[in-house]
C-alpha cells in the first residue's frame, strides 16, 4: 500500500485531492444540490435528510483531510514537529 502512494507524483494526487474537495465545496455552496434534499421529510438515520446532508458534507471534508494527511505522512512530506520549516 505505501508503495503504491509513493509511486503517485505530486501532481496526480493535487488532481486527485483537488477534485475530491471541489466536489465537496460544490456540494456545501451549490444550492440545487441542497435544494433537491431540502423539502424533504425522510429520515436517515433518525436524522432529517437535510441535517444529514450537511454532516455527511462535514464528515467527508473531515476523511478528505484525513487521508490527504496519511498520504503526504507516508510519503515523508510532513515537517517534523517543531519544525515550521520543514
Amino acid at each position: 500500500m505505501k508503495d503504491a502512494i509513493k509511486v503517485a507524483p505530486r501532481s496526480t494526487r493535487r488532481i486527485v485531492f483537488g477534485a475530491y474537495f471541489l466536489l465537496l465545496l460544490a456540494m456545501a455552496l451549490f444550492p440545487p444540490f441542497y435544494l433537491s434534499v431540502s423539502g424533504s421529510a425522510a429520515l436517515v438515520a433518525g436524522i432529517p435528510l437535510p441535517i444529514f446532508y450537511w454532516v455527511s458534507n462535514a464528515v467527508l471534508a473531515g476523511l478528505g483531510v484525513w487521508a490527504l494527511y496519511i498520504v503526504e505522512s507516508v510519503n515523508g512530506e510532513l515537517p517534523e514537529e517543531g519544525n515550521p520549516n520543514g
